[in-house]
């Protein structure tokens, strides 16, 4: 079979690399300094993480009513140390009367804290709380504090089903 001699030609021809042309581009971490450079990508890192976030909290308020929670993970994102654990359990333990903050700081007088110092704890918990799952975890009722209905079902689910498994037992 015979070749067309310009496919041949168009084979053997290689483009001429001029060396004088290329240049050494300079890196952005170069330009502006690595410092900067790092800052920057922290930056933009930190702006997609927070969208993300948002992502999930939109999926989460989309299937709220879906979801199973549990005491422990509420109480993950609610609370900080025992004080909080221990404030959550005397509102549930209260009922929907609620107790009033000087009564909170009579029933937690090993903790050392005062009146203020419940409501803020609460008031930080709600924060956490709503910031995640969009609920509140504890009311105002006049001058009681009470646990909402969301914060009431699940802990009355885990007694429930503590004293379920309590029978179950015997």
């Amino acid at each position: 079979m015979e070749r067309n001699s310009w496919s041949v030609h168009s084979d053997m021809v290689t483009p001429e690399i001029h060396v004088q042309n290329q240049k050494k581009k300079r890196s952005r971490n170069d330009k502006i300094g690595r410092l900067k450079y790092n800052q920057q990508l922290l930056k933009q890192t930190l702006a997609e993480v927070e969208e993300v976030k948002l992502m999930l909290r939109t999926i989460f308020a989309g299937l709220k009513g879906s979801f199973n929670f549990e005491q422990t993970l509420i109480e993950r994102f609610a609370c900080e140390d025992e004080v909080d654990m221990e404030i959550l359990q005397l509102l549930f333990e209260a009922g929907s009367l609620g107790l009033l903050p000087k009564d909170l700081v009579t029933k937690l007088e090993r903790f050392k804290v005062r009146r203020h110092q419940v409501s803020r704890r609460i008031l930080r918990m709600n924060k956490r709380v709503k910031r995640e799952f969009g609920e509140n975890i504890a009311e105002h009722r006049g001058w009681h504090w009470v646990l909402t209905s969301f914060a009431m079902d699940i802990w009355g689910k885990t007694e429930k089903e503590q004293n379920d498994h309590k029978a179950i037992t015997f």
